[in-house]
């Protein structure tokens, strides 16, 4: 796959890091929101194996309230502008707003990541247009309901044929607006809209995503379906991260979306290893 010219293949596992500027994000909230540490961060994520950095300015977190567009641009551009020029990685933009995604691209973002699957008004033409104009693709995400009452009653009759329809349905309408299907991913949206059971059956089928021939992306570090099993708060759900992102990779993931690069590369190493002996 192409992001801005720079290709990716995704025989192994790649490893996106998060860099949220954000002060109320539910993991690391308040910890990188001046540009120098942001960029610090990404530095060292970079160095761990990272080949994506997912920049993000607004939480999207259970009950969390959305920012207005300057707010938002005011916390990513200075990020995505100095990673840029300082880096040499391809830059993600978590968002949903369409202005954010113009200005993030020519800020030097290479892949627009929407947890609300270009639903919002004008970000489906927006992210046509910069596929089609700048080269970058989108990953597209299911949620049921927003971020404000996702968690409240999610409900399914079927979690993942009914997630795979709505990709299928969403497919065409992207591909009709203009999108080239090697320009896009779909993440199945761990947490986002799901039961404990929804999450796990979700990752335990997995396959049957990647039976779409998408890249499909897995993002399910730190959050509730690890710490509710494991019975640990958010910085100390390591061990079942590890777990989580290993049963994604063996189970068809393509890009883990993870805060403790390092430690997910290593266990990706040992992935890879072991898929060698399958061929």
């Amino acid at each position: 796959m192409l992001f801005k010219g720079t290709e990716i293949t995704f025989d192994s596992p790649q490893i996106m890091g998060i860099l949220n500027v954000t002060p109320d994000s539910f993991s690391d909230g308040g910890k990188f929101t001046s540009a120098s540490s942001a960029l610090k961060h990404a530095l060292d994520m970079v160095n761990s194996g990272a080949t994506f950095i997912d920049v993000g300015g607004e939480s999207t977190r259970p009950g969390a309230k959305e920012l207005s567009v300057q707010e938002e641009l005011d916390r990513v551009l200075p990020v995505v502008e100095l990673l840029n020029a300082e880096l040499d990685t391809i830059i993600s933009i978590d968002t949903s707003k369409p202005q954010v995604m113009l200005a993030a691209v020519e800020a030097g973002a290479s892949l627009i990541n929407d947890v609300r699957a270009l639903s919002v008004p004008n970000a489906l033409e927006t992210a046509a247009h910069l596929a089609k104009s700048h080269g970058v693709p989108s990953c597209i995400m299911h949620m049921q309901g927003s971020p404000q009452n996702m968690q409240e009653a999610p409900e399914y009759n079927d979690v993942v044929a009914e997630i795979v329809a709505f990709f299928e349905k969403r497919l065409a309408q992207l591909i009709k607006a203009g999108f080239s299907s090697e320009q896009i991913i779909i993440d199945p949206g761990f947490g986002f809209g799901k039961t404990l059971g929804h999450n796990y059956a979700i990752l335990n089928h997995l396959r049957q995503f990647t039976d779409l021939g998408l890249p499909v992306l897995a993002g399910m570090s730190r959050k509730s379906m690890i710490g509710n099993v494991i019975n640990k708060p958010v910085d100390e759900r390591l061990a079942g991260d590890i777990a989580a992102s290993t049963i994604a990779a063996i189970n068809g993931a393509n890009i883990i979306r993870v805060h403790d690069v390092q430690q997910t590369a290593d266990a990706m190493k040992i992935v890879q290893m072991v898929s060698k002996f399958n061929k």
